[in-house]
C-alpha cells in the first residue's frame, strides 16, 4: 500500500432502492459518518448527461451527498467539473442504513430541487409518488415522506439548507 493510498478516504458503496429494487449503485469517498449523519463525496454516476431542463447533470460533476439515519431525506450538493456550485438536489427517502462499507437508501419518489442562487426552488415527482401507491400500501411512510418535502421546500426557501449541511 502506497503512502497516497493510506491518505485517501475509505470508499463506500451507496446503494439506491427504489421499489424493492436496486435502481443504482455506484461508489463514492465517506467523508464523515457521525453516527446520524453521513457525508460522502462522488462523481456524477449516471450514464451520459442528464438534462432536466433547469439543471444539466453531466460527467465531471461532483456530488458532496448527505445522509442521514433519523431523516427521511437525502441532500446532494452538485458542483460542476471547475467546482461550480449548481445547486442542490435533495432525495426524500427513508432514513439511511449502513452496514459495513456499504450504504443503503430506499427513494420514495419526491425530490427537491435548489438552483445555486436559490431562484429555483421546485417540488419534483409528485405524481411518480401518488403512482407509487406507498400512501394506501404504508400510509405512515407516505405520511412522513410528504413532511420531509415540506421541511426541504421550507428549508431550501428560507436559506436553511447550508445550515444543515454544515
Amino acid at each position: 500500500m502506497s503512502a497516497n493510498s493510506a491518505d485517501r478516504p475509505p470508499q463506500l458503496e451507496i446503494v439506491l432502492v427504489k421499489a424493492g429494487r436496486t435502481k443504482i449503485r455506484y461508489t463514492g469517498e465517506l467523508l464523515a459518518d457521525d453516527g446520524t449523519r453521513l457525508a460522502v463525496r462522488a462523481p456524477w454516476a449516471g450514464s451520459g448527461v442528464r438534462d432536466f431542463g433547469f439543471v444539466r447533470f453531466e460527467p465531471g460533476d461532483v456530488f458532496t451527498e448527505y445522509y442521514w439515519r433519523d431523516r427521511w431525506y437525502a441532500v446532494k450538493e452538485v458542483r460542476s467539473a471547475t467546482g461550480a456550485l449548481k445547486g442542490w438536489y435533495c432525495d426524500v427517502t427513508r432514513p439511511a442504513r449502513r452496514s459495513g462499507a456499504e450504504l443503503v437508501v430506499e427513494d420514495l419518489d419526491l425530490d427537491l430541487w435548489r438552483s445555486a442562487d436559490g431562484t429555483d426552488v421546485r417540488r419534483l415527482d409528485e405524481d411518480e409518488f401518488a403512482e407509487s401507491g406507498l400512501g394506501a400500501s404504508d400510509p405512515e411512510a407516505a405520511r412522513a415522506a410528504l413532511a420531509a418535502l415540506d421541511e426541504l421546500e421550507s428549508l431550501a426557501r428560507d436559506g436553511g439548507l447550508a445550515a444543515l449541511l454544515a
